[in-house]
């Protein structure tokens, strides 16, 4: 049985999402940061200026078309910042990256290598997320293999990057039901579009252009996403 065929044999109910309540005993849902695509040595002084405007739980390196070396170079600044301010620091995609920097964890696409081998190699306080798609079945898989925190998305549309997966909102709640391990929902979200997310059982908000492209900087929109009921203050 294929991930579609399991997923499509057991559909959820679309209005499981409305009917769901988050439990009052949850901790907050989080901010999650992902780095713009291109970032260059003066990008440090805005990411300090964005953790230092409200609270966040994470931010994800996420850097495309330059070698591993460039990108050592332009993260050793920042995860000292992350580290200074309680944020784990994350790489996206490279395992041996994350190794060669002591990064706090890794974000593994489903090309990217299995948290089994990720946890094999950075050892057990590693935080190692995986992208799930829209897909329970991944995100089970994910979970069994010991991931720290499953990746839904993209939830809404998108520009940061190409997507064909919507998930419905229920997934959410359906996870958050079911299972202990944390998920994420991404793609496209806003302060404005944020807060059915929450209510729906997402435990942290990975944003990217909403924050970083905001027309009155970074700093403001993270405190708007902090504002959103039911996110952590």
């Amino acid at each position: 049985m294929t991930d579609e065929d399991f997923d499509d044999e057991l559909r959820l109910d679309p209005g499981f999402a409305d009917r769901f309540e988050r439990d009052e005993k949850k901790p907050a849902c989080q901010l999650y940061l992902i780095s713009p695509p291109r970032i260059d040595a003066g990008f440090a002084e805005v990411l300090k200026a964005a953790l230092d405007a409200g609270p966040v739980a994470a931010f994800q390196l996420r850097l495309k078309g330059i070698d591993e070396h460039a990108i050592a170079d332009l993260a050793r600044p920042l995860q000292a910042i992350c580290a200074d301010k309680g944020v784990a620091f994350i790489v996206n995609d490279s395992i041996g990256l994350a190794k060669r920097l002591n990064a706090d964890g890794v974000h593994l696409g489903q090309e990217d290598g299995d948290a089994r081998e990720a946890r094999q190699i950075l050892g057990p306080q590693a935080q190692i997320g995986v992208t799930c798609h829209d897909s329970r079945h991944l995100a089970m898989e994910a979970g069994e293999a010991g991931a720290d925190y499953v990746a839904f998305g993209a939830f809404y549309p998108t520009e940061t990057k190409e997507t064909k997966h919507r998930p419905e909102l229920s997934i959410l709640g359906w996870w958050s039901t079911l299972f202990e391990v944390p998920c994420v929902a991404i793609g496209g979200v806003t302060p404005d579009n944020a807060a059915p997310l929450v209510a729906a059982g997402a435990d942290f908000l990975a944003v990217s252009g909403s924050v970083w492209n905001a027309p009155d900087g970074p700093a403001a929109a993270v405190k708007r996403f902090a504002a959103v009921p039911g996110m952590g203050a």
